[in-house]
This record gives C-alpha cells, structure tokens and sequence, in this order.
C-alpha cells in the first residue's frame, strides 16, 4: 500500500524530525510511505479575511499538486469525522483492498485548507476539536497509520 502525507511547512526541530524518522522506519514493513513537505506561505500576524483566503489557496494549489490523480485523499480537519484507531485501520484495509491502495493524508498550514483541498478530499479526518501544531500532528498521524497496520495484521500493539 502507498501512504501520502502531504503536508504544509517543514520540520526543523531534532525531535520532530527523530520522531517522524523513527514511525518511517517502522511502517517501512507495512506501506510505501512518501512525505511531502511543501513551503508555506509567508504571512504577516494580522491579516484580513481575504488575504487569508488568498494565503490558504495558494497553499491549496502546492498541495493539490503534489496529490497523485488516484489517491483517495484524507484531510485533517478540525471539522472532519472522529474516528478510533481501530476505524481508520478498517479504512485503511479497505483501500487496500478496494480503493487502489493509495491513500493521502493532507496537513495544513497554520490557517487550516483552502476550500479546494476539502472540495478534493474523500473523507475529512479530525484528531478532536484542539488544534495542535503541524509538526505534533504529523508525528499523531504516522503512529496511527503505523497502529491501524498492527491492528489489520492483528499483532500486538499497546493500548
């Protein structure tokens, strides 16, 4: 299986980027994993509603992209569906089987996705109503991708 993870801004902290290693390596087992980290858009603090929406659809553009034609397409999104562990691996096995076997997830930049990114995504995916930083979530993503694995193989994981 190919798992996409197109996401909004790059990651420079050790941490992040160890933590983001470390998941890497451990999906190596299960899927083709491809991260693509594009540049966001430059944006002073205070900005009027317009330009926030000029900023979030240029970012749209790179992202839409960078999406392969056939993928079904996940976006994080504060306003998505809340799904268990155990429903986005029932997800994921059934692209697997069904859906092509590619599968993109999409992280956005700090003002969330353009209207044309939601407008492509199959499914729209919430990790709850907080908002976390991009690179956090990037790592919650990989280890629940990684998990949903575990769960569809029915080996171990800690609950």
């Amino acid at each position: 299986m190919q798992i996409q993870i197109v996401c909004v801004g790059k990651l420079k902290e050790k941490y992040w980027t160890g933590a983001i290693q470390e998941y890497s390596k451990r999906l190596g087992s299960y899927a083709r994993l491809d991260i693509r980290e594009l540049p966001d858009e430059k944006a002073p603090e205070t900005m009027s509603p317009a330009e926030e929406e000029q900023v979030k659809a240029r970012e749209g553009e790179r992202i839409i992209a960078a999406l392969k034609p056939d993928a079904h397409v996940i976006a994080l999104a504060i306003d998505g569906e809340t799904w268990t562990s155990e429903q986005l691996a029932a997800h994921l096995d059934k692209q697997a089987v069904y859906g092509g076997g590619s599968v993109a997830f999409i992280i956005g930049g700090s003002l969330g996705l353009s209207q044309a990114v939601l407008a492509r995504a199959d499914k729209r995916l919430s990790f709850g109503r907080m908002t976390y930083p991009h690179q956090l979530m990037r790592v919650i993503l990989l280890e629940q991708v990684y998990r949903a694995f575990r769960i569809n193989r029915g080996e171990p994981y800690h609950k």
